[in-house]
């Protein structure tokens, strides 16, 4: 006959496995569900980002088009602008006076590094003055 403990036993093994299948059947549907999710979260992530990119380089677009608009018919060259300098017999550090920059920028933008768009006005007005009116330009900004 067999041993009743060892019944038992077998019993309560079966059983102990029955629920740790369904325990674990449980938690591997979870598991694989919370997968899906992030694998979608992942791709609404990316594709917002690019979004993102997008929106910003249609914004520096506007803004580029809106600076032009605003100062329509106003071109630089760096050689111009060096010109320009030498024409007036002004230093860089003059020239910077007149512009509201410093003396580095005036060089920057003699070595071909593009002016902001709130200089380029100022650049255009100055071609148009001659030597004795920018020396006056410069008494006064200096005093």
């Amino acid at each position: 006959m067999p041993n009743l403990a060892t019944i038992l036993k077998q019993e309560i093994v079966r059983l102990a496995r029955k629920e740790v299948r369904a325990e674990v059947q449980l938690l591997r549907k979870t598991g694989a569900q919370s997968r899906t999710d992030i694998a979608a979260l992942k791709r609404r992530v990316a594709a917002l980002e690019k979004q993102v990119a997008r929106l910003g380089k249609v914004s520096v677009a506007k803004k580029v088009e809106t600076a032009q608009q605003s100062t329509p018919g106003v071109r630089f060259s760096a050689k111009g602008f060096a010109a320009l300098r030498r024409r007036l017999d002004l230093s860089a550090a003059e020239m910077g006076l007149l512009l509201g920059a410093s003396d580095q920028s005036v060089y920057k933008w003699e070595r071909g590094v593009r002016p902001r768009v709130q200089q380029l006005p100022q650049i255009a007005a100055l071609r148009k003055l001659s030597r004795r009116q920018v020396s006056d330009l410069l008494k006064s900004r200096q005093q």
